[in-house]
């Protein structure tokens, strides 16, 4: 599993929209959608935002480990 999957489970086990995480994050509803699809790579601090936001390790955002945390 890649980081547009875990984005997109991450953010459906919460209820969440697009809309929701984009500006909890502060980030363009576009750029976050970019994420989700897979048409764009987030900066490694958008990264480690995205991961701190649900409580997650980077590597487990990247598919690199299955753990959470």
């Amino acid at each position: 599993m890649k980081l547009p999957e875990r984005l997109k489970e991450l953010r459906t086990e919460r209820n969440l929209r697009q809309e929701d995480i984009a500006a909890a994050l502060r980030l363009s509803l576009s750029a976050y959608c970019r994420y989700e699809q897979g048409k764009r790579e987030p900066t490694a601090s958008v990264l480690e935002n995205i991961a701190d936001y649900y409580n997650v390790s980077v590597d487990y955002l990247l598919g690199r480990r299955d753990r959470r945390k």
